[in-house]
């Protein structure tokens, strides 16, 4: 290998090692941050921070101190998941569910202030709303969406609460900030949440966690039917094999993972590379 790629290989590990660090926090993270992690000079980290910025892969904060996830990184996000080796494990998981309830299941996970549907098992039943993996629907107003906001950290939700317009889809929307928290603050306490026909009159919805590998709330597994065929009460009896089928959804996550090295370990990985 010659010096120029032995450089450019080694940029591209620091680089992927910074995307790290800010992908694994649960908050805005600062220069001074990134260089205790990764164990380089300011300049270089500063370096590396401004090309993942200026290429769309990470966001600076309006105090222009701090780095969040920026729109390009998480349309990856979005496409590994959908595009994952795993989806087809993930997939027969839905669709156990689905023969076992009966009903319509999705998999769904936050992003940015929307849930996407990852990939989704439609019942045979006639009657049922077709959305296509990829679809994406509000976060107020539905069960996944109340799931993610009420997993968040306070701090977390109330600044996309702070942002997120509480747009009335049926009589049963919370538009009410100070009533959407408090559903949020049962919801987080349950790990449960519910879609009591807020987004569409008629539907009902029952959502569950699914956790990463690190144990943290990464996407939902839920049900939904209509209210003609599937009271509440009916789909709250469904939440033990929602559960069971979320941990499921966790185990592939553990078994798609790959070992990273962290701190130290991780910068003299690359300062080898």
């Amino acid at each position: 290998m010659s010096a120029n790629q032995e450089y450019s290989s080694s940029a591209t590990l620091r680089a992927i090692a910074v995307l790290e660090i800010i992908v694994g926090a649960d908050r805005p993270v600062s220069l001074s941050e990134v260089m205790a992690d990764v164990d380089l000079p300011k300049p270089t980290v500063y370096r590396i921070l401004t090309l993942l910025e200026h290429s769309g892969l990470l966001l600076r904060e309006p105090d222009g101190k701090r780095y969040t996830v920026g729109p390009r990184l998480a349309r990856f996000a979005t496409e590994i998941l959908m595009n994952s080796s795993v989806r087809g494990s993930r997939h027969a998981i839905l669709q156990r569910l689905v023969d076992d309830i009966g009903e319509t299941c999705n998999f769904t996970m936050l992003d940015g202030s929307e849930v996407v549907y990852l990939d989704r098992v439609e019942t045979a039943w006639p009657l049922r709303m077709n959305l296509q993996p990829g679809s994406r629907v509000p976060l107020h107003c539905t069960a996944s969406g109340k799931l993610f906001l009420a997993m968040l950290s306070r701090p977390q939700r109330a600044k996309l609460l702070d942002n997120l317009p509480l747009r009335r889809y049926t009589e049963n929307t919370i538009t009410d900030r100070g009533k959407l928290e408090l559903e949020l603050e049962r919801i987080r306490r349950s790990k449960t949440s519910t879609d009591n026909e807020e987004y569409l009159t008629g539907l009902v919805c029952v959502a569950v966690p699914v956790l990463s590998r690190d144990g943290k709330p990464c996407a939902s597994v839920a049900v939904h039917a209509p209210i003609a065929r599937m009271s509440m009460d009916r789909a709250l009896a469904h939440v033990p094999a929602l559960r069971r089928a979320a941990d499921a959804m966790t185990q592939t996550y553990q078994e798609d993972a790959i070992a990273r090295p962290h701190g130290r370990k991780r910068a003299a990985s690359m300062r080898s590379a």
